[in-house]
């Protein structure tokens, strides 16, 4: 097991975001969580990278307990990478710079080894011919493969994404959809917070559907998505489908 939550919490004042979790991922194993707008997904996400603290449960990956021990908060977010619904790449870099980063900083990489895994991953997003291009030059998609590169480029254990496409145009969406594909096809370990309800579809292994911060139903995509037992799933993908 890569990854295993075991009751989490996570409140905000009067407000429980995350309410009792629990969830297990093995290496390898692609989950889609999906639910309406503020029911947990988001904050669900940030707790297994340690963004937020976690008031009770457990977080264990890869055999590493997330706690207030820094040290290991920092191991833990060496092994996940992470990508948000907004790029967040360094507009003063380059794309090969803002790839090439956190390889150098954090995980001490000299910078002809960053540039070369560099080049790497940025070919495999088909963004080869963009990497002395800056990211006011580039399109939302181009910027979100990017952002998927430079996550890759610290070699995770296990990839977070957090409604990756939502801020994208429509046309926009595919092509990192593509990329996540592919992502999954090689045995990446993968948790995805979307509303793309056909990637679930076609890529997760196992979906689970998150309200009010509980996990109302959970299980393979063909059943969750075709035929689920609860009324809430139910009531929630009539409307998303």
């Amino acid at each position: 097991m890569l990854v295993e939550m075991k009751n989490v919490v996570r409140r905000f004042a009067d407000v429980t975001a995350v309410d009792g979790v629990t969830l297990a991922l093995d290496r390898g194993e692609v989950v889609v969580i999906i639910g309406p707008s503020g029911s947990g997904k988001s904050t669900l996400l940030r707790c297994l990278n340690a963004l937020e603290e976690i008031q009770s449960g457990e977080i264990v990956i890869d055999g590493l307990q997330i706690d207030r021990n820094h040290r290991k908060i920092h191991q833990v977010r060496l092994e996940v990478g992470m990508v948000f619904q907004q790029f967040n790449l360094f507009p003063h870099l380059s794309v090969l710079g803002n790839v090439n980063l956190a390889q150098v900083v954090v995980r001490g990489r000299t910078k002809t080894e960053a540039a070369g895994i560099s080049g790497e991953l940025l070919g495999k997003v088909g963004l080869a011919d963009k990497i002395d291009a800056f990211p006011a030059q580039l399109s939302g998609g181009q910027k979100q493969r990017v952002a998927i590169a430079r996550a890759l480029a610290m070699n995770p254990k296990i990839m977070l994404f957090d409604e990756a496409t939502s801020a994208l145009d429509p046309e926009m969406i595919g092509e990192v959809l593509e990329v996540m594909k592919q992502l999954a096809d090689e045995g990446m370990t993968m948790l995805v917070v979307t509303h793309e309800i056909g990637f679930a579809r076609e890529v997760a292994d196992r979906v689970v559907f998150l309200d009010e911060g509980r996990i109302v139903e959970a299980g393979p995509p063909d059943v969750i998505l075709v035929s689920p037992e609860n009324p809430r799933t139910r009531e929630f993908l009539a409307k998303v489908l």
